[in-house]
């Protein structure tokens, strides 16, 4: 059940119109890495966790719920940053006020030249938001992802809040406005808050490396592959241990004739490694049962109900 407070999460303002930078914060009404985009993120990948992780559950819907409330700041800045623009579209007297409002003619055609790149809005919108990104491409179900693994789905979330806070990030050097800057460094930092949250719910899951439940090759799973030439770059991923599995990295600087030596890697032993094929078996066997444990006994056999109506958590 969603409850609608019509007061905002924060209190979003503008210091003038901006048609332009409007069109700007579409990419996080409608665009990939946008508020609405997180929102369907979550809030889809919530259902797969309600009985095996309801803590999993709980906080991931949370977090879409608030997501939703970023939606509407954004969607209402959008609205106060066209102030004027959608009465004057429909104003037919010789005045033209939005000429005014845009400073002067140039303005207006250098205006209605960019609108053209993005013919939905304000076309087509009248002077509101769309559910498309800053170029008018509308708003697709592709950009969610959702696996139905936690593991997999809480590394995508960290990467989906870094990527919006990126964004909120660069939006900033394209406004002038200290009122839409405040809102800009609200959503941003709430970005900041959720990728915390889910690193904290990605630590909390048991064996969540490698994500899902086959285990890796051990004859491959170390091996980094030297695969350009000139100036050879040494770091942690391909000298030392393994940040997860703790295995010694194997560098093979030459690719191709490591390739045919070993028959086309048919032929490579685990080197650096403590973990062989019995081993690497042993350890799927043992979280397939467990996974699969936790997932059948969180479901009942029959009378089988999402909710549980007690007036006490009212």
């Amino acid at each position: 059940m969603f409850y609608h407070a019509k007061e905002l999460q924060f209190n979003a303002r503008v210091s003038k119109p901006d048609p332009k930078f409007a069109r700007l914060l579409l990419e996080q009404f409608g665009g990939g890495n946008g508020e609405l985009k997180a929102a369907m993120q979550y809030f889809v990948q919530a259902f797969s966790c309600k009985n095996p992780y309801p803590d999993k559950y709980d906080m991931l819907m949370d977090i879409a719920t608030e997501e939703f409330s970023h939606l509407e700041i954004v969607g209402a800045t959008i609205q106060m940053l066209l102030n004027g623009v959608n009465g004057e579209l429909k104003d037919t007297s010789e005045k033209e006020e939005i000429m005014s409002l845009l400073d002067g003619k140039s303005s207006r055609d250098g205006y209605i030249h960019e609108a053209m790149v993005n013919p939905q809005f304000t076309v087509l919108s009248g002077g509101g938001p769309t559910l498309t990104d800053s170029n008018g491409v509308p708003w697709t179900g592709a950009y969610v992802n959702a696996n139905g693994d936690p593991s997999v789905d809480m590394r995508s979330n960290i990467g989906a809040e870094s990527r919006a806070k990126i964004v909120y990030e660069y939006l900033m050097k394209f406004t002038d406005d200290p009122d839409v800057k405040e809102t800009l460094k609200f959503l941003m930092t709430r970005e900041v808050a959720h990728m915390q949250m889910f690193e904290a719910a990605l630590s909390d899951i048991e064996n969540d490396f490698p994500p899902g439940v086959r285990q890796a090759d051990p004859r491959y799973s170390n091996t980094y592959f030297d695969m350009s030439s000139g100036f050879k770059h040494k770091g942690p991923w391909n000298t030392g241990k393994s940040s997860r599995l703790g295995e010694e990295w194997q560098h093979i600087e030459d690719p191709l004739d490591y390739v045919i030596k070993t028959n086309g890697l048919k032929d490579v032993e685990p080197t650096g490694t403590h973990i062989d094929e019995d081993a690497k078996k042993e350890r799927e066997k043992n979280i397939s049962e467990k996974k699969s444990k936790e997932i059948k006994s969180s479901v009942p056999d029959k009378d089988i109900q999402w909710s549980k109506y007690d007036s006490k958590v009212l």
